[in-house]
Order: C-alpha cells, then structure tokens, then sequence
C-alpha cells in the first residue's frame, strides 16, 4: 500500500528495537482496495475553462472510481441538465463523460454554459469542477478603409493592427503581399498589442503592403488587415530629437499579474538616433533565472512570477541627446493555491481524524465546506463530525460517518475545488506489493523493497531478513512510512531474502521480496578531448567494464542529441570514428552505457580548427597623398585564434597581378595605416593567420591612385669599368616602376678623372641601366654619380662612387727570379715585383709557370706538361710543392691583372735531389723446388734516385702460423731474378722486399711461397731404401697391371650384357691422393697475412698463384706512367704458378714441376 502523504523517514538505532512503524491513527491519505467499499473519487475531468472548436463534437470528461461503482449526473449553469431529454447528447457507459453530437446538427454555441458533474454512490458523493464551456471564434476583422500615410525621413510612425476579439486571443504578427515577415530591429518592432512601432522612418520604409495577420490557433485560421499603405519623403536635413515614450504614455503606469503567470512589461521609445532601451528594478534586482528580455530589449520578461516580484520597474529610453524614464507598478496578485489539500481519511470505527483544507491567495481565500456535494450547514447533521474553520475534527467514527467532503476555496481571481472522503472500515492487513518480487540494485546505491499494505486499523510494519531471521535493528535500514524499506547504501552482502510483515488488531500479514546487487557499470576509458584539423580524422575510445548479468549497451550522443545520420560517423565496439571532419562536427560528444538497472555516461569536446577564413569587407579611409587607413572584418577564425594579418599590395599601374608584403598588424587590430609611395594604383588585400597557417587572401580592396613626386631614391649598384682600355662602362640598378614616384623615369649620368680639375660632365638617359664613355685614357680613375629624375623633379643628390677605365695587358716581366729547393718534392720561388705603373689595371696576382723536362737518370722520358701556380696581390715569393724527387724543372714567372698577363720572365733551371724509391712493380716466385724458391721481380715506377741496391728478408711460417727468424739479404741493383737454396722442404715463407736508394730505403712489397712435397719421405718414412728400384717390386707392379686389365675386359663384357659395375664410388673410394685438397693436420699449406705487423692471415684467405702482389704503398698507380703490369691467368681465372706438384690443364711458363710420380704413388691409386 502507497502512502501519498509527503514520506517521513523513521531510522531506528541499533540494538534498541524492533524496526518497526507505528503509524499513527490520524490523517492518512490511503488509496482503498478497489474490491473494498469506498465512496466515489473523480479521477478525470475536462479543464475549468473548456475552449472547444465549433467544428467537432463536444466532449465533456468526467471518470471515477468506487464501490460500488458509482452513478453519473450533470448540471447545467446551475440546474439538472436531463441527457435523456436531448437526443444530441449520450453519457458513455460506465463513466460519467459526455458526447455532444453537433457535426450532425446542433450548433456549439446551444451548449455554452457552465457543467459540473456528480459521481454517487451508497458511501457518498464527489463533484467536479465547474466546467465552463465555450466554443472558439476567429472573426474577421470589420471592413475599413485605410488612408496612405505619408511621412519625412526620421518621423515616428505607429500602424495599428487593431485585431478582433478572438476566443482565445489571437497571435499577432506583420508581412507582406508575398507572405515574408517584415524584418524588425531596434527602430522597428511589433508591441505587444500587435502596433507596428517605428522608432524614426528611413526612405527604405516605403511600401504599399504593411499587412496585421491574426492566427486563431483553436480552429487553425489567419485573418488578414486590409494593407497599409506608406510612404517616406526624404527630407534635406533630419532633425534629431531626444527620446519619447510611444507605449506607455506618461511617466508612470500601472501593472496587475498573477501569480505564476509570465510577467511583461513593454516600453516603446521614438527619437532620432533611435533609443536604446535599458530596465531596472527600484529597490531590488531582477530575478537571474526568471528574467528574459524580448523584442530587441523592448520587452522585459518575468516567469513564474510571484508575490516578491511586486514593486517599481523602470524603463530607460536613451539615445545622445537625452534620456527618459517610465516608472511601472507592478502588483502580483495570486488565485487560490492549495497549502495543504484534504485527504483521503480511512478510519476504523470508533477512531478520530481530522480533514484539513488550507490555501492561500491575494486577496486571502475564503473556505468553505460541502458533504456529498451539499453546502454542509444543509447537510444531514454528523454527530461524529465537527468543522473548525478549515478543518474537520471527526471523533468515535461509525460506519454511518462514510461520506464525501469538498473544500471550496475561492476569491476574486478564481477558486479550488477538493474532493476527500471518510471511509469507516474494519479490515485485517493485507499487503499488495507481488510476492516474490525480485529487486536489483546496484553496490553502493540505495536499495528500496516495497511493501504496500492496508488495513483498517492501520497496521504496525516490521522486515526481516532471511527465512529465521530476527527482526531487522540495525541502523543501516530505514522505514517509510508507506512500509517501504530503504538500504541507504547496498553492499554485496545486503544480498538476500527480505520478509515484510503487517500486523493490526484484526489480523496479520506478510510476505517475501528478494534482493540482489550489481557491480556498479564503470568507464574505464573516457573520451579526451580532441582538436582535429578540418577534413582530419578523430577517434574517440569508450571502455565499458560492467557485471557480467547485465548486458550494457553503448550509445554516443553528440550535443545530448543524436548522432548525424552520416556515413562518415562509425561506431564500433569501443571506438567512435569521425572522418573528414568539418565546422559544425564540433561539440560535446558522449558516451553513454546503459543497463537495466544503471547508465554512465563520459563527455568529450571536439575542436574543429583549421586555418582562418579571409577576411572581407575592406575599406579605404583617410585617404592622404602618402597614406591611407584600411580596415577589414575578420573571417570565422575556425576555433583558433587569429594571431596576425598580413597586408599586401599590388601596383596596376606598374605591376598588375604581381602583389608584394606591406606590413603585419596584430591579431586584434582590424585596422591598419599604411603607408604609401607616389605615383601607384594601390589595390589591397589581407590574409589572416593563426597557428595552423594563413586563410586565402581576401577579396582585393577598392583601388587608391596617389599623386606623382619626384623620386626618393637614386638607381644603386652603379660601378664604373672599361671594357676596352680606352673606354668607361658605367653600369647601375634601374628604380622600377613603384620607386619612379611619376612619369618620365629618367637618369643623369655624370662623370670626372678623380685626378684632375676637370668638371662634370653629364648626359640624360632613359630606359637603359649603361652608359659607355668612350676615349678615355687606359686604367685611369674616374668618379661616378647617377641621378634619377622625372616630370616632377630630380631625386636627392646622389653618392659619388669611384671606377676606372678600361685596363691593358701589363707591360713588364717580374725580375730577379730565383729558385731556393728546399727538399726533393718542394721548392720555394721568389721574385721582384713590377712596377704599379706598368700593371696597367688592377694587379691579380702573380703566376708561376713550371713543368718537368726528364727525369736526372735519364730513364724515364715525359712529355712537356707545364703546371700553373698564381699567388693572389703582391705577394713575391711563393712555394711549389708535389715535386718529383732526382729530377729537372723550368719556371717563369708574370705579372697578372683584370685584362690578363703580361710577358714572362727569364727561364729559371733547377733540379730537385734523390728522394726514397717507390716499392718494387712486382714480385714473383716461381719454380719452387724441394729447398728452393726464384723470385722475379719489377724496379720501382718511380725509383726517384739512382738505385743502389735491394734489400730481400724472409722467414719461415711453421703449421701453428708462427713466424721463425728473419734473413736479411741484400741484392744488387742491376738484378731482377734471385734464386733462394738451401731451404726446408714443404714450408711456407713470408718475403719482404725493397728497393734503395742514395736517400733511403723505398716501400716494400710482400709475398709467401711454400717449397715442395717431398713424398717419397712421406710414403716410406720406415724405410730409407726406394723400393721403386727393386725387382720384385716391379714385378709385383706388372702382376698388378696384368690383374687390372683382366678385371677391365670382364667389366667390359658384363656391361654389355647389361650388368652394371660401381666403378665410380671406388674411384672416388681411392683417389688419387695427390689431387685431394690437403688439410691442415697433413700438411696443409695454410695462408698468412702480409701485412707488416707479420700477424698469419686467417685461414681461407687467397693469395694469387703466380705470385704477383701490387705494391702496397704507393699513392701512384702504374697505369698512370702508361706502364702498367699483365698478369697471366689459367683458364679459370687463377694465376699461374703452383706450390705442389699438381697437373694443370696448361703448363704455364715452364714453372709446372717436372718431378715424375713415384711409384709409391702409382700403387697408392689401385688401393
């Protein structure tokens, strides 16, 4: 059972009692069981005030509930209205509503009147409102005819609309013929009695089509005023005036509202500037949230106004020449409203209980009393009852005291109207909340488990928890007075099984609700706020974590509304993506989880940004010879803000098309000085610029020609040289056209010998940038001015810069050229300079030509190649470096200037010393034997010297890669063969080898080699006797031979039959072992490094097998002396020469080993 009194909260302390509620047995609003006798209560009815449309049927509502079922009755403006007796009229069955069927016949205004309806029973009787019902009209308006209004410029103007009386009042508002509303501003504006209000009339307010439409929205028509006519005459010279009030008139008036109402208060002003309207309240403020200001601030706007709202507002019309005030009085007065309506009273017999029945007003209500729908002071006397002005005491009630009670409160504005009934009954608790009602409730939230009862008397309620549980004592729980029990905050273990029980004097009842408890649904990731560039890309991530029951779903809102029915929205699980974003894809965008039991929601903004829009509306003000104002409005600056404009210009007189940078101004400025040249058709435009870039330019401004002036600069870069020895070129920068500053762009070219007396002399030339002065003296100095003049004058006087005529070839050698050698490869030149006067134009430098004849040893002969060194300025002396060494050279030297060099100086002979030789060509070993090695080897490229001898050091490398002790042996010059004995068998040798000189000694070349095998040793280290020479052996060797060919003819025969002998795995079984690659444990022979640290070279390594190894260092290639060494190569790409005794394809060179194979090795291949 739902107790509709406002709850009261009971919390019981823990420990101390029961959780229990006693109700006390007074005033209690209880709905009754419907299946318990209860007197009548009107539960529908139509509005107090009933506007119908006369073009449908009537239908007046009255529905009620009780028991038993209650029996209908109308009166009409006071009196029985008989349904039966009116064949229009039907009551619908089981409800006391009627039908007025006046679209068959009938008109709606028979049936105008005042209707209130009763619904009885045997417990008692409810009325309903008085219903007033009127149908709606929409009149036309009366025919009149309208004069054209004909006003100057600036007048006021007020055109009546005048609308008829409509039921209800009609919306006013102004068009035209074509149905366009008629723009309205701060001059211009509709009153709130549908007038049109001109403030001032402007030449623009002509027309003929002034037109007051009136909507009727009842019955969905528009009424129209005959137009209005008016036409403006644009005076000479407006007078301006200061402010008056067109509406209200005077300096004050009064205002009356009602309570709740929307309060409005208008002041309309006329003057010339039109008025600005500002309000106040005397002594007070106007209310924050309540107030609203319409009608271009002509209109302030109270809602919900109430009883503190009365008092002083005043309306302030300004405009520059004054000021006027208008003082409104407001009074709010209020109709009846309820303070504490009656309520239902059920009562046991024998218990007490009031009605109470309290409203307020303006003026103060008057209450009053009716039982069953009877004034009660003509009612049947109760002796239980007793009326104490607005309440009703009833004691020791008896089922007789059942009745219905209406309370009328009333004053000049309107009235209230409440039903409430006593009902006298003994009834044991019953409890109406569903059995077995299942609640879920989110952890930390409040849980509420109904338990709606009734009973007569009122019962006690007490909860339980689980099936033996106690009555619940803990403070966390507390009671409604309505039976519902409240868990402020549920926990997990707040789940289970509740048990509500209702007790009075008649009996008991209860029953069982059940509680479970969610994890609360939680964004674990939220949307972030977002700045996208336009036409980018953005995503927003969404991470729900929810209990694992409940199925949430995941709604994105953009602004609290939808999302755009747009393909470039996409909304996956987690995600919601927006591409090519654009302006109006800005705002708040949410996500919103829901379930059934809870929803959370997390908001993200998106900036859209991107560079600014142009800015437009240029303008040309203040326009002065050398300067003009230019301002501009800004464009949208796309969500970031304009940090600077850019001006730029372009010249069409001189430059069409071509714009040029003017100046920056601040991104707060719309307004720049620019300042301007002479003679220039200045065009502008602006470009705005915020930190994504800068916007388009903007559309380019009015055109602005300045006067002409006589230039302000002269032509720069003027120079002065001869290109021949007996002229002057004189050569400058022309100003362009923006620098001419007028017509007739000329040059005054003057000159004059910076040495002499002589004066200026001058010539004027236009449309070129050079001037030849021709017959001048060779490389004399010259001053130079150039001037620049137009039509209006000659520019400032301009700077003299000195040059000179043209130069010739110098005339006289440097003398006195000696050579000092300083080493083998550098040599340091000196010699005197010349005279200045001989240089004959400006002095280069100086430059030394040498080359190298032949070499001192003769051997090496090369072609002349002269090599050139030049020493900038006056420098006399200089040094030649990368000399060859041991060789003879030839320089001179000449004097070089602008024009080129002059004769050459006397031949100078010298010779540079012995230096080091370079390494030797190449190097070779051939021929190795048992316990020798030849080495071959090229002199030197370059032996720089006469060489006096070679230096050979070698050592053996043993199989562990460790170097044994050096040899050194020193070989005569004229040698290129050297022959190595005595040497180990079987053993690698590293070689170092150089060449001499008188200076030193020159880079060396290395190379390994390895003597031969010797096998005979490895075969038979047993014996010391070669067995090769016994006689039985050879015997056995011929018996071995014989055995073999037996074996090939058998072979032979049984391979034609077809039979198959494997003779290629034994071949490859038994190999010769002598072609087998040898391995590093019997005698492999490993390879080493040359370098010069001796380290060995790391195994795998190859070394060319004809043992040529290029010179190591030298910075000199043999290829460029054109003598460069051929290598010989076998077919596959190695060199010639082997260390062992293998059989080649080719022999090569007679370097092949001439040692036959032994016969140990012939028998070794038939194993």
């Amino acid at each position: 059972m739902q107790l509709e009194i406002m709850p009261r909260k009971k919390r019981l302390p823990a420990g101390r009692a029961p959780l229990l509620l006693l109700l006390c047995q007074l005033v209690r609003a209880l709905d009754v069981p419907l299946d318990l006798v209860q007197p009548p209560t009107i539960t529908q009815q139509s509005p107090k005030d009933y506007i119908i449309d006369p073009r449908e049927n009537i239908v007046i509502q009255c529905e009620a509930k009780g028991k038993p079922p209650p029996s209908f009755s109308w009166t009409r403006n006071g009196t029985h209205f008989d349904i039966e007796k009116d064949p229009l009229v039907t009551m619908k069955p089981g409800s006391g509503t009627l039908t007025i069927n006046i679209m068959s016949e009938g008109k709606a205004e028979t049936y105008e009147g005042v209707y209130q309806c009763t619904a009885r029973n045997e417990r008692g009787a409810a009325i309903s409102n008085n219903i007033v019902v009127r149908p709606s009209r929409s009149p036309l308006w009366t025919k009149e005819k309208l004069e054209p209004i004909t006003l100057r410029n600036g007048q006021s103007l007020i055109l009546p609309c005048r609308p008829p009386l409509g039921l209800p009042p009609p919306i006013i508002f102004w068009m035209d013929n074509s149905f366009q509303r008629l723009p309205q501003s701060e001059r211009v504006s509709q009153g709130l009695n549908g007038d049109l209000y001109f403030s001032n009339v402007l030449p623009e307010d002509t027309r003929e089509d002034y037109i007051c439409y009136a909507r009727f929205n009842h019955t969905q028509t528009i009424q129209q005023k005959q137009p209005i006519s008016v036409k403006v005459i644009s005076a000479k010279s407006n007078r301006e005036r200061p402010p008056t009030f067109l509406t209200p008139e005077g300096n004050a008036s009064h205002k009356e509202e009602l309570r709740g109402n929307v309060l409005s208060l208008e002041c309309i002003a006329e003057g010339l500037p039109t008025p600005i309207i500002y309000w106040i309240k005397e002594d007070g403020t106007l209310p924050i949230n309540r107030t609203f200001y319409k009608n271009f601030k002509k209109t302030l706007q109270i809602i919900q106004v109430s009883e503190a709202d009365s008092g002083n507002y005043q309306c302030i019309a300004k405009n520059p020449l004054g000021a006027i005030y208008h003082t409104i009085s407001v009074t709010v007065k209020a109709a009846p409203y309820w303070i504490m309506a009656p309520q239902n009273l059920v009562l046991s017999p024998g218990e007490d209980g009031r009605l109470i029945c309290r409203a307020n007003g303006n003026p103060k209500p008057r209450i009053s009393w009716l039982s069953n729908g009877v004034p009660i002071e003509i009612a049947p006397d109760d002796p239980s009852r007793n009326i104490d002005g607005d309440t009703i005491i009833f004691s020791n009630v008896q089922e007789r005291s059942s009745a219905v009670y209406q309370c009328n409160a009333s004053n000049e504005y309107g009235y209230l109207l409440a039903n409430a009934f006593v009902n006298v009954l003994a009834e044991p608790p019953r409890i109406l909340t569903s059995a077995n009602t299942l609640y879920q409730v989110i952890t930390d939230r409040p849980a509420l488990l109904d338990c709606a009862f009734f009973g007569s008397p009122l019962p006690t309620i007490e909860w339980f928890k689980g099936a033996k549980g106690s009555a619940l004592r803990e403070d966390i729980y507390v009671l409604h007075e309505n039976g519902t029990l409240e868990i402020p905050v549920a926990q997990k273990d707040s789940t289970g099984t509740y048990t509500c029980v209702a007790r009075n004097k008649l009996g008991m009842a209860k029953n069982e609700v059940h509680l479970e408890i969610k994890d609360a649904t939680r964004i674990i990731k939220q949307p972030e706020y977002a700045v996208v560039q336009r036409g980018g890309t953005v995503s927003f991530e969404c991470k729900v974590k929810h209990d694992h029951t409940l199925i949430p779903t995941i709604t994105w809102l953009k602004d609290s509304g939808e999302l755009p029915n747009d393909g470039r929205f996409t909304v996956d699980k987690d995600h919601l993506v927006v591409a090519d974003v654009w302006d109006n894809d800005g705002g708040t965008y949410t996500c919103v989880a829901n379930t059934t039991l809870d929803n959370v929601s997390a908001s993200a903004v998106l900036s859209v940004v991107d560079v600014p829009n142009p800015p437009f509306d240029l303008e040309l003000t203040d326009q002065l010879d050398k300067s003009v104002q230019l301002s501009w409005t800004p464009g949208n600056d796309n969500n970031s803000p304009i940090t600077k404009f850019i001006i730029e210009y372009e010249d069409a007189m001189h430059e069409a098309g071509l714009w040029h940078h003017q100046t920056e101004v601040s991104g707060m400025q719309t307004t720049a000085q620019l300042k301007l040249s002479p003679y220039v058709n200045y065009s502008f435009r602006v470009m705005a610029v915020n930190s994504l870039g800068r916007s388009l330019p903007s559309e380019a401004s009015e055109q602005y020609l300045t006067k002409a002036a006589e230039p302000d600069t002269n032509p720069t870069a003027v120079e002065g040289l001869g290109s021949e020895p007996d002229n002057l070129v004189i050569t400058w920068k022309p100003l362009n056209g923006f620098e001419s500053n007028g017509p007739g762009l000329q040059y005054k070219v003057s000159w004059r010998q910076k040495d002499g007396d002589d004066e200026w002399t001058s010539v004027v030339v236009a449309n070129v940038s050079k001037y030849i002065v021709s017959g001048t003296p060779t490389f004399v100095p010259y001053l130079i001015k150039v001037q620049a003049l137009n039509d209006v004058g000659f520019a400032p006087e301009p700077a003299v810069v000195m040059g000179h005529s043209g130069e010739d070839l110098p005339m006289v050698a440097p003398g006195n050229v000696r050579v000092n050698v300083v080493n083998s490869t550098l040599a340091e030149v000196h010699w005197d300079p010349v005279p200045l006067k001989s240089i004959r134009g400006h002095l280069q430098g100086y430059r030394i030509y040498y080359w190298k004849a032949q070499s001192s040893s003769k051997r090496n002969r090369r072609h002349l190649e002269k090599k050139i060194l030049t020493f900038q300025g006056s420098k006399t002396h200089g040094m030649l470096p990368g000399l060859e060494p041991f060789s003879h050279y030839t320089l001179n030297v000449r004097v070089v200037n602008g024009k080129g060099e002059g004769p050459a100086s006397p031949d100078r002979v010298f010779n540079t010393p012995e230096g080091v030789p370079s390494a030797p060509s190449s190097l070779k070993i051939v021929n190795p034997t048992l316990d020798s090695l030849t080495l071959e080897w090229d002199p030197p490229s370059r032996p720089n010297g006469i060489l006096t001898e070679y230096t050979l050091k070698y050592q053996p490398i043993n199989s562990t890669h460790e170097l044994g002790p050096l040899v050194d042996l020193k070989i005569p010059a004229n040698k290129t063969r050297w022959t190595l004995k005595n040497l180990n068998f079987s053993t690698r040798y590293k070689f170092y080898f150089y060449a001499q000189t008188a200076a030193g000694s020159g880079s060396q070349i290395t190379e390994e080699a390895v003597t031969n095998v010797d096998e005979g040793k490895m075969a038979m280290a047993s014996r010391q006797v070669d067995i090769a020479t016994q006689g039985w052996f050879i015997g056995l060797m011929c018996a071995v031979a014989l055995l073999i060919l037996i074996l090939l003819i058998v072979c032979f025969i049984r391979r034609n039959k077809g039979g198959k002998y494997p003779v290629k795995e034994k071949e490859d079984a038994h190999a010769d072992p002598e072609i087998q690659p040898m391995k590093e444990d019997d005698g492999t022979f490993g390879e080493y490094s040359d370098a010069e640290d001796h380290k060995p070279l790391k195994k795998g390594s190859r070394t060319p097998s004809d043992r040529t190894v290029k010179k190591e260092d030298s910075d000199d290639s043999l290829v460029d002396y054109g003598e460069g060494v051929n290598g010989q190569f076998n077919e596959d790409g190695s060199f010639i020469g082997q260390y062992s005794g293998k059989k080649e394809k080719e022999p090569a060179e007679g370097n092949e080993s001439s040692e036959a194979p032994s016969p140990v090795n012939a028998m070794n291949s038939f194993v």
